[in-house]
């Protein structure tokens, strides 16, 4: 391990002089590129030269005890040996995570797609639900949600909602949220309190930068038409929503939440530049036999990774087999342990693989 990061804090310090000369500063691909490496490695070499300064301190308190003969200093160094210790045995454990090869997109902002699937109109409601959740964990986070279009359900909620969310590591904290979400309960149009079970289907989409999709414009079609939505006077008014067709995919996407067409525009690229990277993603993990933990599935409630039952108030992650019994702090936004312990189960899964040697 520790050859492992030696190499790691060498090229560290080759990228600190890479990013500073004029050919890396006016290459703007080449300086994103060694700014993100320089991010990423940065962490992990500061908490490597750490590690080193306590080993290096724990071989002088050996020493000391050892060599010395006042019996004062030896006691000393033994209580200093006794802190040292515990701490070198978390940092090793924090390192050898740090080592496990991580995901490039995790550190991508994320293109949300929440949409009712069995169900009907308890479907939208659900669909509703779950977005509120995850604006709530967005709130607890810090990070920013944009709107970029829905459908409202007709009973209220979403049929379709789609949302751009920007922060640190958004990415890799919410890709595990991808998949099927069941709910079961009693819906507010049910007249014989019977409980019901719908779904709604969760993507999240890393956002894809120009630098990962090269899309020729050659190859969108853009149509402009009124927006239907809340906005003030100029709706219905102006031709400000933006719908892009990729021809070669059959790709659509649209945009009508803002007053510009020319953002509407940048929105709706953002989400196509995502989608397709998302589908070249999926091919090469296809290629590898790699099979996804967050793949999404058809919007059945049989293909589901989560369960909320509101009889019970239980919420039970089926992927990992976790069961809490507090569905409303969840539906407020309070997934960080789901979260969190995804996040682990792929790491060992990593770790058993030999990611880390």
């Amino acid at each position: 391990m520790l050859d492992q990061l030696e190499a790691i804090a060498e090229r560290f310090d080759e990228v600190a002089q890479q990013i500073v000369q004029p050919e890396a500063v006016s290459d703007q691909k080449r300086f994103m590129k060694l700014s993100k490496e320089y991010k990423d490695l940065e962490k992990i070499v500061t908490e490597y030269r750490a590690y080193t300064q306590v080993l290096q301190e724990i071989d002088n308190a050996k020493e000391i005890i050892a060599t010395e003969k006042d019996a004062e200093f030896r006691e000393m160094a033994k209580g200093e040996l006794d802190e040292l210790t515990p701490r070198r045995d978390t940092m090793e454990e924090t390192l050898k995570e740090m080592l496990i090869p991580k995901d490039p997109n995790d550190s991508k902002n994320v293109i949300l797609e929440v949409r009712g699937g069995t169900g009907g109109d308890e479907a939208a409601i659900f669909a509703g639900d779950i977005f509120r959740m995850y604006q709530r964990f967005c709130e607890k986070m810090g990070w920013k949600m944009s709107l970029v279009d829905f459908t409202e359900g007709s009973s209220g909620g979403y049929k379709e909602i789609i949302t751009e969310i920007e922060g640190e590591d958004v990415y890799g904290k919410l890709k595990f949220e991808s998949g099927v979400h069941r709910v079961q309960r009693v819906p507010a149009t049910e007249t014989q309190g019977r409980i019901h079970t719908s779904a709604a289907s969760v993507a999240v989409l890393p956002e894809a930068e120009e630098v990962d999709v090269d899309i020729s414009m050659n190859d969108i079609r853009k149509d402009t038409f009124c927006s239907s939505g809340a906005g003030g006077q100029s709706v219905n008014t102006t031709y400000s929503a933006v719908r892009l067709t990729h021809i070669p995919t059959g790709m659509v996407v649209q945009c009508q939440d803002e007053r510009s067409q020319l953002k509407n525009f940048d929105k709706a690229l953002t989400v196509l530049r995502s989608r397709i990277y998302e589908m070249e993603l999926q091919k090469h993990n296809d290629a590898i036999a790699s099979q996804r933990k967050t793949m999404v599935g058809s919007g059945d409630r049989s293909d589901k990774i989560r369960t909320y039952n509101y009889p019970q108030s239980r919420v039970t992650d089926h992927r990992i087999g976790m069961t809490t019994h507090n569905l409303s702090a969840v539906m407020d936004g309070d997934i960080g342990d789901f979260i969190e312990q995804l996040r682990i189960a792929e790491n060992a899964e990593r770790l058993k693989d030999g990611a880390v040697m």
